[in-house]
């Protein structure tokens, strides 16, 4: 599971296809829903922020916004609880933005080389994040 902290925008058509999937796996872990990876580390940041499906389902929209925009069309009634946030709501650290940055560069390099110019360093992170200072989050598994 690889709920990422940076821009869907920079996402290949199969990693977005992929992360809102997984995503939705993501809520109904964080709803109850599944017994399976109810201590996947992606979700502590969610649990952390105080309401975790508001929060999940603040970052399916940004997902379906990002697919929106290239035409896809994402079932918005999967989403739990739809909430687009007037700015962010969760903090992703500098060091961590990076590493996504870089394991979405060697993604890219098998699925869509055309795409790895297009992520700028540092790249932006998708609306319910704002970017501190800081090395990789210690929920991440190397």
């Amino acid at each position: 599971m690889r709920l990422w902290s940076l821009h869907p925008r920079y996402l290949d058509s199969k990693g977005l296809v992929a992360c809102w999937r997984e995503t939705l796996l993501a809520q109904k872990v964080l709803g109850g829903d599944t017994v399976g990876y109810r201590n996947h580390p992606q979700l502590t940041r969610f649990r952390a922020g105080g309401d975790p499906i508001s929060l999940i389902g603040a970052y399916l929209e940004g997902l379906a916004a990002e697919a929106d925009s290239r035409g896809y069309r994402f079932n918005r009634a999967l989403v739990l609880v739809p909430h687009v946030p007037a700015g962010p709501l969760l903090t992703v650290t500098a060091g961590q933005l990076e590493h996504e940055r870089d394991h979405l560069l060697a993604k890219l390099a098998v699925r869509a080389v055309e795409l790895r110019g297009s992520v700028p360093t540092p790249p932006e992170t998708h609306r319910l994040f704002s970017t501190i200072p800081g090395p990789i989050e210690p929920w991440e598994v190397p």
